[in-house]
């Protein structure tokens, strides 16, 4: 299919395309958001990639070491709350602006089973309603997490210097301060028995608070979803995911207060045809329609995938 199609991944502070842009994949040079909720630096990183913006590199020396030389993504992030958010409402996850429950394959309730035993055990959500939504909690979601210092106005306008890049991933724990946070509610420092200790209790995640003002760095990475196939491959279960997604041609990420419905940033994932010349300048296309464009600049129809796209 990668002859077919190009990715492309945008990124912004709120669900609406035209706050977006587009990322750098691979590049190692952080995208820049900033809003009255946080300021954020995002890295994003795809192996084997086939996108925009036109000579992007096609892998990471991040996918070179380990424990990510079988991983095929990776969104990496630095951020700073400008208001405290409690542990308990902050999620990470997928969401669609249009319904998708006409359209879940045969076998959906035993491939969601898997992901929650290979991915997130505390991934929750409803794939029927008109928009389907599936998060996890941040704090047990995130497969990487460390706590940095409280920031004031200076270290906000230096976090690029922060940010996650290609030289160095992000290591669990803290620094600055940051690892107090941390001891002080007993949290553990391996990041697989921190995403289980807060899995444990609805109150050990009341008990944290994301600060405003403090700096945290996190990395959200699998080798299941393959982004140049728009294919699940979990263990004994293979889906390309292409086919089931409402008409959509994107897959969002979010980080949100879902109690709120603040939206922090929004990461997407967008399937282009690969007979357009868009060198990646171009403004996101809105959700759920294709970006290519007629001579006569008419407006987008709905993208809607070839048969042989499903196999």
């Amino acid at each position: 299919m990668a002859d077919k199609y190009l990715l492309r991944v945008t990124a912004g502070p709120s669900y609406d395309p035209s706050s977006h842009q587009v990322v750098a994949v691979n590049s190692g040079t952080p995208t820049a958001i900033q809003s009255s909720l946080c300021s954020a630096r995002i890295s994003v990183r795809i192996q084997n990639y086939h996108g925009l913006p036109q000579g992007s590199p096609s892998t990471s020396s991040y996918f070179s070491r380990p424990p990510h030389t079988h991983d095929q993504y990776s969104i990496g992030f630095s951020f700073i709350p400008h208001r405290s958010i409690n542990g308990k409402s902050l999620v990470f996850g997928n969401d669609f602006e249009q319904p998708i429950r006409d359209r879940i394959p045969p076998g959906f309730n035993a491939a969601f089973k898997i992901v929650k035993w290979a991915i997130d055990p505390g991934l929750d959500g409803d794939v029927y309603a008109d928009k389907p939504y599936l998060y996890g909690n941040a704090l047990s979601s995130i497969n990487v997490l460390s706590v940095g210092p409280k920031a004031g106005k200076e270290a906000i306008e230096k976090q690029s210097a922060e940010a996650p890049d290609d030289e160095e991933a992000i290591k669990e724990g803290g620094f600055e301060g940051g690892q107090e946070v941390r001891e002080n509610l007993n949290i553990p420092n391996n990041a697989a028995a921190r995403q289980k200790w807060f899995l444990g209790g609805h109150d050990r995640l009341e008990h944290w608070q994301w600060e405003e003002g403090r700096l945290y760095k996190a990395d959200f990475f699998n080798p299941y979803l393959d982004f140049n196939e728009f294919a699940l491959k979990l263990p004994g279960f293979s889906l390309k995911v292409l086919g089931y997604l409402g008409g959509e041609d994107y897959l969002r990420y979010v980080l949100k207060d879902k109690d709120t419905g603040d939206v922090l940033f929004v990461v997407v994932f967008t399937l282009l045809p690969n007979n357009q010349d868009d060198k990646g300048d171009a403004e996101p296309p809105q959700p759920g329609k294709s970006n290519a464009r007629s001579s006569n600049d008419s407006p987008a129809r709905p993208f809607e995938p070839k048969a042989e796209d499903l196999d």
